[in-house]
């Protein structure tokens, strides 16, 4: 990942309100942000106990659940 280079958008008191970041971090964060989700999304069924379903059954399911 790229050095954080932010800069800060402060208020009228100069409290930071905001940041700025550069693109490229920004997409790298949220690229980061989506594995740890998957990772945990993971490790939430691994623990749940349940066995496993097959992806063609899971769809079906989100299918029907859908319609």
């Amino acid at each position: 990942m790229q050095p954080l280079h932010e800069r800060y958008v402060v208020d009228e008191q100069g409290k930071p309100v905001a940041v700025l970041l550069d693109i490229e971090v920004f997409q790298q964060l949220l690229e980061a942000l989506e594995e740890l989700e998957a990772i945990r999304a993971y490790d939430e069924a691994k623990a749940s106990g349940e066995a496993p379903l097959p992806l063609e059954q899971a769809i079906e399911a989100i299918e029907r659940a859908h319609s």
